[in-house]
């Protein structure tokens, strides 16, 4: 199956019990026979999904490459099931752990971008805690870990705090898409249980951060503030000077792929001709 095509039809994974089960979709390139390298997992942002150029990309890499990679669409977003206004991190990153420990790679390579970049780290702290899956390295996309209470909270308008009080919600306009974001209270509330920029973050492998320095959406001192808690960790940070938020150009691509294959190459002890 290492022919298998970016747009194969999903797999459908429930995740929750009862009234929280929700059908979460994957897409699962499994590793050409041998290949013993670290699977590539990605986590989308807020409101993006599997399908995106970052993830068509990297899975075309591991296509390239002969490697596994996994990829999933959070509750409410693309094609999984679960309403997007129920979701909050702990809510996604259950997801995306129990979509690993679905898949089961011995060894897995974390990419994500923006929110997944919080979602990643969190991930880093789950599977050290509960064993099982080595994580081999990670790059982190414009990361926004925090991003509700270092970026949402402390800029909340007074008709904000209002909506959110009175509504659960505020409604903010979004550049990407016609439909504005909806910020919950609940995805606020949770936010603080899953914050990550409060002490030392210890995630035991190489880390490459790749961030716009005209990123309007998370700004680039966030991913300076980030790399202050990675004290332990092979730290590498990136600055692309005129890059935005997505990092989706031509070149932003190529300089993920090249992070994506440097880590690789510290994980397989350069074995692998990448």
């Amino acid at each position: 199956m290492s022919d298998q095509m970016p747009d194969s039809a999903p797999q459908f994974l429930t995740v929750g019990e009862g009234e929280a089960a929700r059908e979460i979709a994957m897409l699962v390139r499994p590793a050409q026979a041998g290949n013993g390298a670290p699977a590539l997992v990605w986590l989308s942002g807020y409101r993006s999904d599997m399908s995106g150029t970052k993830a068509v990309e990297l899975d075309g890499l591991a296509a390239e490459l002969g490697l596994a990679c996994i990829r999933l669409d959070y509750s409410g977003h693309g094609l999984s099931g679960g309403s997007f206004g129920d979701g909050t991190i702990s809510r996604w990153l259950e997801e995306a752990l129990a979509v690993i420990r679905h898949v089961a790679p011995d060894r897995v390579i974390l990419v994500g971008s923006s929110m997944g970049g919080w979602i990643a780290l969190r991930l880093a702290q789950e599977l050290a805690r509960q064993g099982g899956v080595t994580l081999a390295g990670m790059v982190l996309i414009a990361p926004a870990p925090d991003f509700t209470s270092e970026l949402i909270e402390p800029n909340l308008k007074a008709k904000e705090r209002k909506s959110l009080a009175e509504r659960g919600y505020f409604e903010e306009r979004s550049q990407y898409s016609p439909e504005p974001n909806i910020y919950t209270r609940a995805l606020i509330e949770d936010g603080r249980k899953n914050r990550v920029l409060d002490g030392i973050i210890e995630t035991g492998c190489p880390v490459h951060i790749l961030q716009g320095m005209k990123d309007t959406d998370v700004p680039h001192a966030h991913a300076m503030k980030l790399v202050e808690h990675l004290p332990a960790d092979d730290v590498v940070l990136t600055f692309v000077r005129d890059g935005d938020h997505r990092l989706s150009r031509p070149a932003d691509i190529a300089l993920l792929l090249s992070a994506v294959k440097g880590i690789i190459r510290s994980s397989t002890n350069r074995q692998m001709p990448v």
